[in-house]
């Protein structure tokens, strides 16, 4: 079994993301992979080509403003063992009110004659446990090359951005197409890294 730690960035890596990824618990055949693009789609859609062009069997998604527990790969990697071909850790959006980047259900809605998309946050996850989601962010999510590989089979660049929706929800919404199944595990959870602003009455984001 081969996995690829996938880590797309803009430029710099965050000190705290660092630490991350050099205490992790590296199971057998790991490969890491950056790329650097302004635009973060294309940094992922690099990765993918790198990771199935090498043959490797599963992908790690980890985005750069993470900070994650060491034990966080091989979580990941027996829930896909149990028989799970796409599993998100649980984090939180860097801005208030702080819902979790996972969706019960995403898509569009007619109005009138445009049809506008809609993300509707998991607010009541089902606690320390593996539940099924409509969608996720990517900041921390394994997954089996065999379901990147499907959708870029039907869709071409798995993550070049939908109208209405980041390179994240759109690969989620062509895997629905595809009825990939998509979970969360809340047991395994991780921080992400906020930009604050400080002004004279104290932090405001």
């Amino acid at each position: 079994m081969s996995t690829f730690i996938a880590i797309p960035c803009m430029d710099m890596l965050h000190t705290g993301f660092f630490r991350s990824v050099i205490g992790l618990h590296m199971i057998d055949n790991v490969r890491i992979g950056t790329s650097c693009s302004s635009l973060i789609y294309d940094a992922r859609n690099a990765l993918v080509t790198q990771a199935i062009d090498e043959g490797h069997d599963r992908i790690l998604w980890l985005d750069s403003d993470m900070i994650f527990d060491t034990d966080i790969m091989e979580k990941l990697s027996a829930d896909l063992d149990a028989g799970y071909d796409y599993v998100s850790a649980l984090c939180f959006k860097r801005k208030p009110p702080f819902s979790p980047c996972v969706y019960k259900e995403i898509g569009y809605t007619a109005e009138g004659q445009e049809l506008r998309p809609f993300a509707h946050c998991y607010e009541d996850y089902p606690k320390d446990q593996i539940f099924e989601v409509d969608a996720s962010g990517l900041g921390c999510v394994m997954m089996k090359t065999e379901v990147v590989k499907k959708v870029r089979d039907k869709f071409g660049l798995p993550f070049s951005p939908v109208i209405g929706f980041g390179e994240d929800l759109s690969f989620c919404l062509r895997a629905k197409d595809l009825g990939i199944k998509k979970y969360c595990d809340s047991r395994v959870k991780i921080k992400h890294i906020a930009n604050v602003a400080i002004d004279e009455n104290g932090v405001c984001i």
